[in-house]
């Protein structure tokens, strides 16, 4: 008798703290309102932000007002940053172009030829041949160089990748291989070939856009350490003008057509000889941007580390043109702020974490993941103890494309069943216990064409073994376009779904172990 009332009075207390800390880990969540996240969003996504593109005041500007709400709710920082802010290096570059002459004509930059962002600081040099090289590509399924001497030679090829019929030729599947969208490997590949530069023509374009000049003119770059020493040759992209003066009429209409169709080029030969002369050089400066950084110390694993991330910058100003970029990832950015908010609340009513909650909003994203990966290379927090990124990068619309379910309470989750088998029943529980959101899956197929998995910050906490997960609304049509705005924001959806994540990261920094990194990285396409 004494014994079953030990065990009736445990059963009780149990259950009676179990409920207590679901409604502890719930008043908290409900801290995080509609309200809330519009005033921060309104701010974060205003005129006066410019868009945040990295390197640019605007972009400085969102990250004073980040700093200023960390430093407003009471986080942490450290005492190696600058405030709350990790800054990383940038490269500006300022094309200043001077001459472009095939045989007796001259041509315009701007209008008839650019210069690639990521071409070689200076270029001068005089040539006697063309040679045409398909896609400029070497890979062990194609190979556009076999048979052609270009040493010493100007090599013009197409952009893209072959295809046969909805499989590329290459990766042999529906998922197109790197080779398709990084002209740095095209360029790089030329230099081992021994030829002097690379002339690029995208068949489906037939002038350049006041955006690419743009680009062309004045450009920011990360100094990736990995890539630091790779040579490659300058890259100009020229018009169909350009390529038709070089190899005729007929010869033009055929190879676009070809081009257009993603039929294979490896066999066409076509050699001019003709004298070339290209001059241009960059004038380089060296700048920074910068990561904001702040946490909430914890008690009892406060070595251990949550980060709750997203990033603040977007496309930036187009001319008078402001991509103002509420959803991606202004919504992601107020959500750490206002979740910040809410740890700080419960600490201040003595629920502490178990580990320690970082919060941290990074810049680059939009140009190549820079800030994220910077942080990954040069971590603040040992990677090793970092048991979960929950990476929060648009929130705050409903996909037109979802055909199936509730669209106005639901949430894609991306990455739970990666690294870690301790993820997922975690957030099926959090949901099942809390918000009962529709989670959807559609984009963690790391075979997904968009290739969502590894197209946001998580993926370089998730390339060192960090077990990650990736909350997503969609793509929709306002995404990348000045008409991302807040008035299109569905904050009540929004309010669910932060609630979510901050929920989910409550359990995870309060849970007994760390989770489990028992599966292996999905791979990223070479």
């Amino acid at each position: 008798m004494k014994s079953y009332s030990a065990v009736i009075i445990c059963a009780f207390l149990f259950t009676n703290n179990t409920f207590s800390q679901t409604d502890t880990a719930l008043k908290y969540a409900e801290t995080i309102t509609q309200s809330g996240l519009k005033r921060q969003l309104t701010i974060i996504a205003s005129a006066e932000m410019e868009g945040r593109e990295t390197g640019t005041e605007g972009q400085r500007k969102a990250a004073a007002y980040i700093e200023s709400q960390f430093k407003e709710t009471g986080l942490l920082t450290l005492p190696s940053l600058k405030g709350y802010q990790q800054s990383y290096p940038l490269y500006k570059d300022t094309l200043i172009p001077k001459i472009l002459k095939i045989g007796k004509t001259h041509y315009n930059f701007g209008t008839d030829y650019i210069v690639t962002p990521g071409s070689s600081d200076n270029s001068e040099f005089k040539s006697g041949y063309l040679i045409f090289a398909g896609y400029g590509i070497t890979d062990k399924n194609y190979d556009d160089y076999t048979g052609k001497e270009v040493k010493d030679k100007v090599v013009v090829i197409f952009a893209g990748e072959p295809k046969t019929g909805d499989k590329y030729t290459i990766s042999g599947t529906s998922k197109p291989s790197a080779w398709g969208h990084d002209i740095n490997k095209k360029a790089v590949l030329a230099k081992q070939k021994g030829a002097l530069a690379l002339f690029l023509i995208n068949a489906s374009m037939e002038n350049f856009s006041s955006t690419l000049i743009e680009n062309s003119k004045t450009a920011v770059y990360f100094p990736r350490e990995k890539n630091a020493n790779t040579e490659k040759v300058p890259v100009v992209t020229i018009t169909r003008g350009i390529f038709t003066n070089i190899f005729g009429e007929q010869r033009t209409t055929i190879l676009i057509a070809a081009a257009k169709a993603g039929a294979s080029l490896e066999d066409y030969k076509a050699e001019e000889k003709v004298k070339i002369k290209l001059e241009y050089q960059r004038k380089k400066m060296v700048s920074t941007a910068s990561n904001v950084v702040g946490f909430i110390e914890g008690n009892g694993k406060k070595d251990e580390y949550v980060f709750l991330t997203a990033h603040y910058d977007h496309l930036g100003k187009k001319g008078d043109v402001i991509y103002y970029g509420a959803d991606d990832d202004g919504s992601g950015t107020a959500s750490v702020i206002e979740m910040a908010a809410a740890f700080a609340k419960a600490r201040a009513d003595g629920f502490i974490p178990r580990r320690t909650i970082v919060f941290m909003t990074v810049s680059g994203e939009e140009k190549g993941l820079w800030g994220s990966e910077y942080y990954s290379d040069h971590p603040l927090f040992p990677l090793k103890n970092t048991t979960v990124d929950l990476n929060t990068d648009m929130v705050g619309r409903i996909d037109p494309g979802r055909k199936n379910g509730d669209s106005s309470n639901y949430i894609y989750v991306i990455g739970d069943d990666k690294l870690s088998t301790d993820l997922n029943p975690i957030t099926t529980l959090v949901n099942k216990t809390y918000t009962k959101l529709e989670l959807d899956y559609k984009f963690n197929d790391p075979d997904d064409p968009e290739r969502i998995y590894f197209r946001s910050d998580h993926y370089n906490f998730a390339r060192k073994g960090v077990p990650v997960i990736f909350f997503f609304d969609g793509l929709h049509n306002d995404y990348h376009k000045p008409t991302d705005t807040v008035d299109k924001i569905n904050f009540d959806l929004m309010e669910k779904r932060v609630r979510y994540i901050f929920l989910t990261a409550w359990t995870i920094a309060n849970r007994d172990n760390m989770l489990k990194r028992d599966l292996a990285l999905p791979e990223e396409e070479e």
